[in-house]
């Protein structure tokens, strides 16, 4: 029962900062993040991480990209598929460059620089999303740009991880643990049975379960199809948010999108999201946190400037002007649940030492706070004008 109690001090606890957030004109996942901060074991302690929390906030991020997915306009997505490539490729190369090189002279090994580099070179941008939905510019041009780039992203992303963990077996004298052409190979197979999926297999599927009988049979069937494409994206090394995000696209190309929404907000928001933003706080520690504080506001800086500034150039070099460019570089910044992935993989696979774990958790939980600020003055400063 000790989870029962920690899951109602969570969602008791997320409603009121999210109303005082609300109020104050923040994005309610700041309060929840710095919820999560406050109770867990950098602050309080009244919560510890584990195994049941950890299942349900990848629940809350595969609803939540559903939701992202279920909301996008198909038409923009391939619309601006090749800037979002274009920022995706540069939103990855300047951190992996400029945050490799300034771990490198802070004194770590170039193969450990190397990995940070990586580590901060991914994007998540469940935050983002969030931010973007409440200010309705999920289906803009500027919200399709962020969310295919993030796509992108994540499959360098994995791609990255698997050649580093192979060089490092390698260096080591072990077999390489993943076959990375065989990988590979199977993400280009799921992207190919993504397109089956938007163009036959969801219709479909929402299509039969019209004429079953049971309660709720289309949300049902939703629920199946987002689980089994996050499924399906987690056995060929992806991450499960992606396979969610391709299954809301394809439900949206159905005649029950607009009763599939409306059930499936309901069970996020009321469990698994908030959960999600919480988790990110808990994260946090502040063990080495005063010894380490140069380090960690320097990398800090970076991880937002680099994303930014990578983001932001790959946007106006396809035709962005400076106000969307903007945008879309401040809705990149965020690293969240990816980089927090990448890191802990990483130092399960000896990328990363011990000695600098905490503090790249730190600077990964501050970036993840700062994004939705910066995105959030981005969408204003628009709006104003």
């Amino acid at each position: 029962m000790e989870f029962v109690g920690a899951l109602a001090l969570i969602l008791l606890g997320t409603q009121i900062v999210g109303q005082l957030c609300i109020r104050a004109g923040i994005p309610d996942v700041i309060g929840q993040i710095v919820f999560g901060i406050v109770v867990g074991p950098a602050v309080l302690g009244w919560i510890q991480p584990n195994a049941m929390i950890n299942e349900f906030q990848e629940i809350g991020v595969i609803i939540l990209m559903f939701i992202a997915g279920l909301e996008s306009d198909l038409t923009l997505l391939k619309k601006y598929l090749k800037p979002a490539i274009v920022v995706a490729l540069l939103g990855m190369l300047l951190p992996v460059i400029v945050m490799g090189v300034a771990a490198d002279i802070y004194g770590m090994q170039w193969f450990e620089s190397l990995f940070i580099g990586v580590i901060f070179s991914a994007t998540s941008v469940s935050i983002s999303v969030a931010v973007l939905r409440e200010y309705n510019q999920l289906s803009s041009k500027e919200g399709a740009t962020i969310l295919g780039a993030a796509v992108a992203d994540d499959i360098g992303g994995v791609i990255a991880l698997s050649l580093l963990i192979g060089m490092m077996n390698s260096q080591g004298g072990h077999s390489t643990q993943q076959n990375l052409p065989l990988t590979l190979i199977m993400q280009v197979v799921f992207f190919g049975g993504t397109y089956l999926l938007i163009r036959w297999l969801a219709p479909y599927m929402m299509h039969t379960s019209e004429r079953l009988e049971t309660v709720a049979a289309p949300s049902v069937m939703a629920m199946v199809i987002c689980l089994g494409m996050a499924a399906l994206a987690d056995g060929v090394h992806l991450s499960g948010a992606v396979g969610s995000f391709f299954a809301g696209i394809a439900v949206a190309n159905t005649k029950k999108k607009a009763t599939v929404n409306r059930s499936f907000e309901p069970i996020g928001y009321a469990i698994f999201i908030p959960i999600f933003f919480v988790n990110v706080g808990l994260s946090m520690r502040f063990d080495h946190f005063m010894s380490s504080l140069v380090f960690i506001i320097m990398m800090t800086i970076l991880a937002c400037l680099t994303k930014l500034c990578g983001c932001g150039g790959g946007a106006k070099l396809m035709g962005f002007n400076l106000d969307s460019s903007y945008i879309i570089g401040s809705g990149m910044i965020a690293r969240g649940e990816m980089a927090l992935i990448t890191a802990q993989v990483g130092f399960q696979a000896h990328l990363l030492s011990e000695k600098y774990y905490s503090d790249i958790i730190t600077v990964i939980v501050l970036a993840t706070l700062l994004a939705p600020f910066i995105l959030k003055h981005s969408l204003r400063r628009v709006h104003e004008r």
